[in-house]
């Protein structure tokens, strides 16, 4: 054997750099390492900046201060896979800081992350891109970029990945993007809906509760409830209801089946296979409150079809609504009184109601939530529409005093509610008095001075119900309600203005009522409406003919006739034609007018002792002929005028247009034959 030559080692070349272990222990050192070229020192730098980020908010801010999420973003797209891996994952756990997202946001990454879901890439990658994604969704930029760049469709597409984390971000963000109109059309012809419904059998309770509040929001498009009904989905979810170990997902469960409801061939369905007596049993023996409430609400939004309707009440739906409304949660109440609500458009439900219903929401007047009070309030007003039974029922519960009582609510849709019942109640002559007998005359004088214009009308038509005697209208009078009555003639809304005018209507029923809304203006309120034709109605025209009765002067001049109805007392008075807008003015001010060579007005006057102004005696004998006089010296005057001819009288009761010309004094109207014997006509000032 020969000797061993020992061999000399190589010098390295004088041009390569010697390897150089660093220990850094300052982010911001990490940080500039983000520009190296080198793919392991970028990997190992990643992978630190991943730990520091991890450990809280506080480091994420550092991290964006120190610059580093610029270049990270550069490294989305790096060829080494290690590289990318790592900057993804920071990311991942960076969005979920505000500051870090707004800059996401304006260094316009989200073509970057969405790339990283594509079907090659790692799990780990799958599973923070989608985290990143998810974070990113929680605001509406966000939800737009990640959209307008087509990340719907490989989101949709990892639901069906073998990772639970995977699934549980893209569930979450597809959660986030289907709160926007356009995502959930999207998502429909996507035909995301099975891959969700798959989830609902995971293990893990969170990805089952995403996929449960993402039905709930896209079974508001009917689209998207009958992929749902086609795919068997009613089933899942009645299968949820019936497994007790998962009662955490029960309250979300009902949610989606309340939507599911509201169309027709979905409550077949459900009943057909025995599904919805199941509803109604398990929402009437739950003891968890929102489970009853939802389940309520579910059978609301079903309530508002007829058919629904129909098929609700052949299941004796009405038993379970009553059971709820012994709950000791007000919103289960407050859900059970909306069902009731909505139930009462069916016949049958509205009679069932009648001994089982009607008390319970009696005693909800009295709570002491203004919210339940309203609801109550509701049902009852459905209930009592066009149903005197049901009226009856209210009040044989002692509901007068609550539903009074709850006209001075804070809340406009309790008063409004209110006011219905008891205008369904005084319909009947015994409820009326009732009611009458418990201040309603007072307690309405608010509601008439609310802002809102359906508690005005509502006020309103109460007050046209309840009104309708002389006592009722002297209470309202004395209790001021007549003011607002007329301020309400002024509104903009027709239907306040058609109850206000029908309520004035009623007031007008007794002269010291009429006289006083005359005072306050209504007579020129209701003629200004009258000449309006988008504003006049049927009310408004008989309202001021009501009270024209009661000042057959203006009457009179204004038409030209009278009723046979008319009796004409002292103090009538001819004044001529006037024009439609036009004012007629007081006696009063008539008298203090100078003469002038227009038409005589004539005032009847049956009293033997009248004395006319002292500022009018010097002017009896101005050659006119005006005088006030008693019917005996009317009768002296005529007879010595006739001879004088100076003055004519006919028979007949004209038109105050009919007029004859006469000596140089004006002209006369005419008198009727029975006015000139019973009554004496005396000349007043003229126009």
């Amino acid at each position: 054997m020969g000797k061993k030559i020992k061999k000399e080692v190589e010098p390295p070349p004088k041009d390569v750099f010697d390897p150089l272990i660093i220990e850094s222990k300052k982010a911001a050192t990490v940080v500039l390492m983000l520009h190296s070229p080198e793919e392991e020192i970028l990997a190992k730098a990643c992978e630190a900046i991943y730990k520091f980020a991890l450990k809280g908010e506080e480091n994420k801010t550092t991290l964006l201060e120190l610059g580093a999420v610029e270049p990270l973003t550069k490294l989305l797209t790096h060829e080494d896979k290690i590289v990318r891996r790592n900057a993804t994952m920071i990311f991942g756990i960076l969005a979920s800081n505000n500051d870090v997202k707004k800059l996401l946001r304006e260094l316009d990454v989200m073509n970057s992350v969405i790339a990283q879901l594509a079907p090659e890439e790692e799990v780990v990658i799958h599973e923070f891109a989608s985290l990143c994604l998810a974070n990113m969704s929680a605001e509406y930029t966000g939800k737009v970029q990640i959209f307008e760049h087509g990340g719907l469709e490989p989101l949709i597409r990892l639901l069906s990945s073998p990772d639970p984390d995977v699934k549980k971000n893209s569930m979450e963000c597809i959660y986030n993007l289907v709160q926007d109109f356009q995502c959930r059309t999207t998502l429909q012809e996507l035909n995301a809906i099975p891959p969700i419904l798959d989830l609902l059998k995971s293990e893990y309770p969170i990805i089952q509760l995403l996929a449960l509040k993402t039905l709930g929001v896209i079974t508001n498009d009917k689209e998207s409830r009958t992929m749902l009904r086609d795919h068997q989905g009613l089933d899942h979810l009645i299968k949820i209801l019936e497994t007790k170990e998962l009662n955490d997902l029960h309250i979300e469960a009902l949610a989606v089946i309340a939507n599911c409801l509201e169309d027709m061939d979905t409550i077949v369905q459900i009943q057909q296979t025995g599904g919805l007596k199941k509803l109604l049993s398990f929402a009437e023996n739950s003891t968890i409150p929102d489970i009853q409430k939802n389940a309520a609400k579910a059978i609301t939004k079903a309530a508002y079809d007829p058919e629904n309707r129909k098929l609700l009440h052949e299941q004796e739906v009405e038993k379970c609504l009553v059971a709820l409304l012994g709950s000791e949660n007000d919103g289960t109440k407050i859900a059970a009184s909306q069902a009731i609500s909505a139930m009462c458009e069916n016949s049958g439900s509205k009679d069932f109601f009648n001994n089982q219903g009607i008390p319970q929401l009696i005693q909800l007047l009295k709570s002491d939530n203004e919210e339940l009070r309203e609801a109550a309030a509701l049902a009852l007003a459905n209930l009592t529409t066009c149903n005197p039974a049901n009226a009856s029922a209210a009040a044989e519960a002692d509901g007068i005093d609550p539903l009074i009582n709850v006209l001075s609510s804070k809340r406009d849709g309790a008063i409004a509610n209110a006011a219905t019942v008891l205008t369904n109640m005084a319909m009947q002559e015994p409820l009326r008095q009732n009611i009458q007998n418990h201040g309603i005359m007072h307690a309405i004088i608010s509601p008439l001075h609310s802002a809102n214009t359906a508690v005005q009308s509502k006020a309103a038509l109460t007050v046209a119900s309840t009104a309708c005697d002389v006592e009722a209208r002297t209470e309202l009078r004395n209790s001021g309600g007549l003011e607002p009555l007329v301020e309400l003639l002024r509104s903009k809304n027709d239907e306040v203005r058609k109850h206000a005018s029908w309520a004035v209507m009623v007031c007008a029923g007794d002269e010291l009522t009429a006289n006083e809304l005359c005072r306050l203006g209504a007579l020129d309120v209701l003629e200004a409406v009258n000449l309006s034709g988008s504003r006049k109605n049927k009310f408004s025209e008989a309202a001021y003919n009501k009270l024209l009765n009661n000042n057959l002067s203006l009457k009179y001049s204004q038409t030209g006739y009278l009723s046979s109805s008319n009796i004409i007392n002292d103090g009538f008075y001819d004044y001529g034609r006037i024009n439609p807008g036009t004012k007629l003015l007081p006696l009063k001010e008539l008298c203090l007018q100078e003469p002038s060579d227009l038409r005589a007005i004539l005032l009847i006057n049956s009293k033997s002792d009248v004395s006319p102004p002292s500022s009018m005696e010097d002017k009896s004998d101005a050659g006119y002929g005006r005088s006030i006089s008693s019917s005996s010296s009317l009768r002296r005057s005529s007879k010595d005028k006739t001879k004088k001819n100076s003055y004519h009288f006919s028979a007949g009761f004209g038109s105050p247009t009919e007029d004859k010309s006469e000596a140089a004094s004006g002209r006369n109207t005419v008198l009727s034959k029975s006015a000139t014997k019973e009554k004496g006509g005396s000349s007043l000032p003229t126009r």
